[in-house]
C-alpha cells in the first residue's frame, strides 16, 4: 500500500484521516483523484450500530493486565485518539482501524441485561469486573445511551466490584453509584490523562474532556471517597514525556493517591496511522519519534513481547521509570488503591423466589 494516501490533511474533529488496509481483507477501497480530496475536506458522520453480542463480560489470561474480566459496552471508540491500541480490533469486524474506528461505533444495547444474567449464573464468582479494556466506556454516544450507567447499576445491586480507566469527564455524572459501591470497598477509578496542553489534546485526541476537564473529575471522585488514580498514558517519546512529572503534580493536587503510566506501542495499521499523524502535525520531529520508540522496542515500532510491550526497554524506557518513581516519590503516588472486596457480593431473589427459612 502507498503510506503517502494516508498523509491527507487533517479531519477536524477526528484522529485518523484515512481507512489504512484491513490486513485481513484481499479487497481495500482506495479514494484516488477528486474523490480522495473531496473526502479530505469533510469528517464523515459518526454510525452507531447495533452488536449482537450474546455476552459481555470478556475474559483474558494476558500477565501485562491487572484484571482477567471487563466489560465493553461499545466496539470502536468516538474519542479519536490517534495513538489508540485498540484501533486494529476493528479489524477483526471487517472494517479499518482509521476512520472506521473511530466513525463506525457497534453499540452492545443488551449490555445490562446480559450482565445480569452472567451475575444469575450460579457458576459466577464475584471478582473485579474492569470497565474500558479496550475502548472506553464513556465515550461521548454514552451521556445519550446510558449503558455504561447501567451496567455500573446492576454491580451495584449485586455488591460486585468494579474498576474503571476512562479518559472523559463524563465519569463524574455517575457519582451517585461510584461513591456508594466505593462506600463497601467496590470501586476504583484512574483517569487517563496524556498531556496538560489542550492544543495538543485536540491532536492526539480529539473528542476526548480537556485535560482540565479530567483534573475536575480527579477532584470530583477524591472529593466523593472513590479511590482515584492517574493513568500517565501513552507517554509520547519527543512530544509528550517531558510532562509525565507535571501530570503527576496536577493529579496530586486534584486528590490522586496512585499513578501509573504505559509507553506508547503501535501495533498493526498503528505504524502507519501514526506515521500519517507525525507528518501532518510534528514534520520536524517524525523521526525523532519513531526513532525512539524503535529503540524501545529492540529496532521494531512495535513488538508484542508480554513483560515490557506496555513499558518497552532500553535507555529511553529506563527514562521514562525513573522519572515516573521520582513523581510517585515526589507527589506521593506510589499509593496502591485498597483492594476491591468481593465478599458482600449477593444474588437478588429471582421472581416467585423465596427466602430460606433456616
Amino acid at each position: 500500500m502507498n503510506n503517502s494516501r494516508l498523509h491527507l490533511h487533517p479531519l477536524h474533529g477526528r484522529g485518523a484521516s484515512a481507512n489504512p488496509k484491513n490486513r485481513f481483507e484481499a479487497v481495500h477501497y482506495e479514494a484516488v483523484g477528486e474523490t480522495l480530496a473531496d473526502e479530505a475536506e469533510c469528517s464523515p458522520r459518526t454510525q452507531f450500530l447495533p452488536d449482537s453480542s450474546k455476552s459481555i463480560i470478556a475474559t483474558n489470561d494476558s500477565p501485562d493486565i491487572p484484571f482477567d474480566c471487563s466489560i465493553n459496552p461499545y466496539r470502536g471508540c468516538e474519542h479519536g485518539c490517534a495513538y489508540c491500541y485498540a484501533r486494529p480490533t476493528h479489524e477483526y469486524l471487517g472494517l479499518s482501524a482509521g476512520l472506521d474506528f473511530e466513525t463506525r461505533i457497534l453499540v452492545k444495547h443488551d449490555a445490562p441485561a446480559l450482565l445480569r444474567a452472567a451475575l444469575m449464573a450460579k457458576s459466577w464468582q464475584p471478582k473485579n469486573i474492569a470497565f474500558s479494556g479496550v475502548t472506553d466506556c464513556y465515550q461521548p454516544i454514552e451521556r445519550k445511551l446510558r449503558l455504561t450507567r447501567q451496567c455500573l447499576q446492576v454491580l451495584q445491586e449485586f455488591k460486585n466490584p468494579a474498576s474503571f480507566v476512562t479518559k472523559n469527564a463524563l465519569i463524574a455524572r455517575d457519582l451517585d453509584v461510584l461513591r456508594d459501591m466505593a462506600a463497601w470497598g467496590g470501586m476504583r477509578v484512574f483517569i487517563s490523562i496524556t498531556t496538560l496542553d489542550s492544543q495538543l489534546t485536540r491532536i492526539l485526541e480529539p473528542r476526548t474532556s480537556v485535560p482540565a476537564r479530567r483534573l475536575w473529575a480527579v477532584e470530583q471522585l477524591a472529593n466523593a471517597g472513590v479511590p482515584v488514580g492517574v493513568m500517565v498514558a501513552p507517554v509520547i517519546p519527543a512530544i509528550t514525556d517531558h510532562e509525565m512529572l507535571g501530570i503527576m503534580k496536577a493529579a496530586r493536587d486534584a486528590g490522586a493517591i496512585s499513578a501509573g503510566y504505559v509507553a506508547l506501542r503501535l501495533p498493526h495499521g498503528m505504524k502507519e496511522l501514526f506515521e500519517s499523524l507525525l507528518e501532518q502535525h510534528f514534520p520536524d520531529r517524525r523521526e525523532k519519534v519513531l526513532n525512539r520508540v524503535r529503540e524501545m522496542h529492540g529496532g521494531e515500532l512495535y513488538r508484542s513481547t508480554f513483560g515490557n510491550r506496555q513499558r518497552g526497554e532500553g535507555e529511553f524506557a529506563d527514562q521514562f521509570s525513573q522519572m515516573f518513581k521520582l513523581g510517585c516519590e515526589r507527589f506521593g503516588l506510589n499509593t496502591h488503591l485498597p483492594p476491591l472486596n468481593c465478599s458482600l457480593f449477593r444474588r437478588p431473589l429471582a421472581e416467585g423466589e423465596q427466602l430460606p427459612l433456616f
